[in-house]
């Protein structure tokens, strides 16, 4: 199942470290996808972005590209400017959202594909570079969204994420900062925080806000 609101967030920020622009965003989005792919969490179909106006603000316009080659493509950036809404031609690149699938495994061991399993977005702002991975799904918890503990689905893909996690780290060279805890969860450096149980064993029961 998956939460109307993240389970856990990290958030890299890159100012100092990395130059803005959407190259520079793009170039991130690249790499950090590279290692989400290689878990299977992560295989990029497609990219969302929403557009602004300096001194103005969002204007409510968001364009969908389907990715037509790689992340990496040094012709990407110039295609998603290309697509600026013509009644803005003023408007920047807000967040770039990577769109795409990842591979979960059931308690029964299968390999089963989810839309949205890991969700990679980067900033361009010249503000600074920064990018943000956000969780859904209770695959990555020890109890599912329900309370009842499922830990065969806990030991097969919370260490792909705390592997995930620690390769990004490597990749980026940026430790990540933690995102505000949620009603469906909390973030730790290596996944997501257990609960403690209650009386009769089961965690909280979450079901009431899906």
């Amino acid at each position: 199942m998956r939460a109307p609101r993240n389970c856990g967030s990290w958030f890299w920020d890159f100012d100092g470290i990395a130059a803005p622009g959407l190259e520079s965003a793009l170039a991130t989005a690249a790499s950090m996808s590279e290692v989400l792919g290689r878990l299977e969490l992560l295989t990029p179909a497609s990219l969302e972005y929403r557009w602004y106006v300096m001194d103005v603000g969002a204007i409510g316009v968001t364009s969908t590209l389907e990715l037509p080659t790689r992340l990496s493509d040094p012709t990407l950036a110039e295609r998603l400017r290309g697509s600026r809404p013509v009644a803005f031609p003023e408007a920047e690149i807000d967040i770039v959202h990577v769109v795409g699938s990842g591979i979960w495994i059931d308690a029964a061991g299968k390999r089963r594909e989810e839309p949205g399993l890991i969700e990679l977005s980067v900033s361009p702002a010249p503000t600074g570079l920064s990018a943000e991975l956000t969780v859904h799904h209770d695959i990555w918890a020890w109890y599912d969204f329900s309370g009842r503990p499922h830990p065969d689905v806990h030991r097969r893909n919370a260490p792909r994420l705390a592997t995930a996690l620690k390769e990004l780290t490597a990749v980026s060279g940026v430790s990540p900062e933690l995102g505000d805890p949620t009603y469906f969860g909390v973030a730790t450096a290596n996944g997501l925080a257990t609960p403690d149980a209650y009386e009769d064993g089961l965690g909280p029961d979450l079901t009431g806000r899906l």
